[in-house]
């Protein structure tokens, strides 16, 4: 009983306190932004191509390393705020670039040989280049030999006291409290939203990509290179994925490591599929319903109002079994996305 009103405390104090509640917002929009980001490659890839891409998460695992390999070779801990934001950019764009190039080559002598193949080759095909993947860079960070004794090769993983001195503080404008982390994160949340809705509906490849999702054979008759199209698509999404990494490598909330690829795949493939396949607007409403459920399930941990660990996964997961129950299609999901091939 005194649990309970502890708990109801707590939620009085949350939402009558204005501060509070926007901190425990911003930092929902914070985790929704690195969810969109984490999920939209997936999106074009698994969405829209019907590809079932379970390499996806090591691209973005991939991203997070060579980030903090590029930015610990630049020196950009001490940096200012402007110079660091600069640098991080470059590294990211960097970083899109080479593993849309790994992207690319992957569909083009890999997963192209099994579009007319039922799904299970392209899942086990996948899976097969995640692992071989994860092992790589398993090999990479942690090898042990003998040479005259034991040694150990690889490179360090990137740890929080790597983050730039100017990423590390807040801003505090009123009563409200921004960490710069979170402010970062949510631009470029709503740069690789404006970025891929534009991709998709202003641009005449966009074009050629939304007509070979509704209709493959139509777009081929009409002169459009289906296959050259999702070639692209799968280069974005990749690029993407990758570039996602990059934000995780400094975010606190997340930890660079090989288990990393697993970590950010299972919540993308529930956002693709609460928000709906082959809808990318579905994809941004489900990663921020995740992103401020995550939040206030965090919020309640630390509380103390809730003291189960993994009370975030839970209620990720949660999301996902009730949507399938209720919307198996998902929000924004409609007959015939996906569903090339």
């Amino acid at each position: 009983m005194i649990e309970h009103l502890l708990i109801l405390g707590d939620l009085l104090d949350l939402f009558t306190s204005p501060s509070r509640l926007i901190a425990v917002l911003i930092e929902g929009l914070a985790k929704a932004s690195l969810y969109v980001m984490i999920a939209s490659g997936l999106t074009l890839i698994f969405g829209l191509m019907d590809v079932i891409n379970f390499a996806h998460g090591a691209f973005t695992m991939y991203g997070a390393y060579m980030a903090g390999g590029l930015i610990l070779a630049v020196g950009a801990a001490e940096m200012g705020f402007a110079m660091v934001v600069v640098v991080f950019l470059l590294v990211m764009l960097t970083i899109f670039l080479v593993l849309a190039l790994v992207g690319t080559v992957m569909e083009v002598s890999l997963i192209r040989r099994l579009y007319e193949y039922p799904p299970i080759f392209q899942i086990l095909l996948t899976f097969g280049i995640a692992i071989t993947l994860e092992e790589f860079m398993r090999m990479f960070v942690e090898f042990q030999g003998i040479n005259n004794g034991q040694y150990r090769f690889g490179w360090e993983t990137p740890r929080l006291e790597t983050v730039p001195t100017a990423l590390r503080g807040a801003t505090d404008i009123g009563l409200v409290r921004f960490e710069n982390i979170h402010v970062l994160e949510i631009l470029l949340g709503v740069v690789t939203i404006v970025a891929i809705w534009t991709f998709l509906n202003r641009t005449r490849y966009g074009l050629f990509v939304r007509a070979g999702v509704e209709d493959e054979e139509m777009a081929a008759a009409l002169g459009i290179n289906v296959k050259q199209t999702f070639t692209v698509v799968f280069a974005i999404g990749s690029g993407i994925a990758g570039a996602a990494g990059v934000i995780l490598m400094w975010d606190p909330l997340w930890s660079v490591s090989v288990p990393l690829a697993l970590a950010v795949l299972l919540p993308a493939f529930v956002i693709v599929i609460v928000g709906g396949l082959g809808s990318f607007k579905g994809t941004v409403v489900a990663s921020l319903l995740v992103g401020m459920i995550d939040a206030f399930g965090t919020w309640a941990f630390q509380t103390g109002a809730i003291t189960f660990t993994g009370i975030d996964d839970m209620m990720i997961f949660g999301i996902l079994v009730v949507m399938l129950i209720l919307q198996p299609r998902g929000l924004f999901g409609v007959e015939g996305q996906g569903d090339h091939g």
